[in-house]
């Protein structure tokens, strides 16, 4: 073999392993409230854990108290995942719930975070009863600057760089509510240096109108830029998204769509007919990012076409080519890319 052909096969080699790396390096894990397949969801613990895990970003639910501060919750309510029932009975509303904007941060701050349940016959019962057991240990519920301030702090520390990915909740609930949660989110993010789409941070709603009012009106007003991704419950919430220049109207205004993941695969695909629809392509088309949701180990949450949870990781991130994958269970999709990358089972 000549010296110039060794040394074109070795460039190619180089090139294929440079594509190789960058293809993965592409490829994300986003730790669904917290590696909240082990401590409860949203609790500071939670994130500290998926940051040793290895997750490139971390996810923030945020919702607003009375007195208009921003706490990291993933239900505008607090009875699923507090007790706030035993502590402030009175406070329930006609539907039998109670509404996080009905308290103070202080009042808020006495309570007692647990893994999410419900209560069956005047009796809690644990949604996921192979998780973190409830009433052993002591959580709470954070702010949204406390979590901003931890990651940051970590990150510092560590010299790491991961990444936070707030999604505001319900925010037509809130603008009824005579609050502007929006402009409060980015306001604070603002502040803590998340000015730019270069910054580590994806900006989340289900609300395409609230996501046009962050990327027309709060966004210039507050002289940034951020990544913004539109979240999507099923093809009927936006039907137009999902017609055949959808995902082009929609780039407009987002950055990246954060589909149901049975809108990429559908849940009736078996093992040997696996389904793919057209969303990610037509998102990649037109320039987007696509982070599904929600992976999950928990029994009945591996569909039935994948063998276990890393032959689903397969299909999602290499056959149906997403971007991302929000997991409850953060190090295991992070050990799959790496084992992944490196060619080992």
């Amino acid at each position: 073999m000549t010296k110039l052909r060794l040394a074109q096969q070795i460039g190619v080699l180089a090139m294929a392993t440079l594509v190789s790396a960058q293809s993965f390096s592409q490829k994300i894990v986003i730790a669904h409230r917290g590696a909240s397949g082990y401590l409860p969801e949203h609790t500071l613990e939670a994130k500290a854990m998926a940051f040793a895990m290895g997750a490139d970003y971390i996810e923030q639910d945020v919702v607003m108290t009375s007195d208009d501060q921003l706490i990291v919750l993933h239900d505008i309510t607090l009875d699923r995942t507090t007790d706030v029932a035993d502590l402030f009975p009175e406070r329930v509303r006609d539907d039998g719930r109670y509404y996080a904007i009905d308290f103070t941060l202080e009042e808020i701050r006495t309570l007692n975070a647990s893994e999410g349940f419900s209560v069956r016959d005047g009796e809690k019962r644990q949604s996921y009863t192979n998780r973190f057991p409830m009433g052993e240990s002591s959580f709470s519920i954070p702010t949204f600057a406390e979590e901003i301030e931890l990651i940051r702090g970590m990150n510092k520390s560590t010299g790491k760089n991961i990444g936070i990915y707030p999604e505001i909740k319900s925010p037509e609930f809130h603008r009824e509510a005579g609050k502007d949660i929006s402009t409060a989110v980015v306001n604070m993010l603002k502040d803590y240096g998340y000015t730019s789409k270069q910054d580590k941070i994806f900006l989340q709603t289900f609300s395409f109108d609230e996501l046009r009012i962050i990327h027309d009106e709060i966004l210039p007003a507050a002289g940034i830029e951020l990544n913004l991704v539109m979240l999507i419950g099923s093809e009927d919430s936006y039907p137009w998204m999902m017609e055949a220049d959808g995902m082009t109207k929609l780039a407009n205004f987002a950055d990246g769509i954060g589909p149901e993941k049975n809108m990429i695969i559908p849940r009736d695909s078996t093992a040997g007919n696996i389904q793919i629809t057209e969303l990610v392509s037509r998102a990649h088309a037109a320039g987007m990012q696509v982070h599904p949701y929600t992976f999950r180990l928990d029994p009945r949450n591996v569909p039935d076409y994948a063998s276990d949870f890393e032959a689903m990781l397969e299909l999602f991130y290499f056959e149906a080519d997403m971007d991302g994958a929000f997991t409850d269970f953060p190090d295991r999709a992070v050990d799959f890319l790496k084992n992944r990358q490196l060619g080992t089972p």
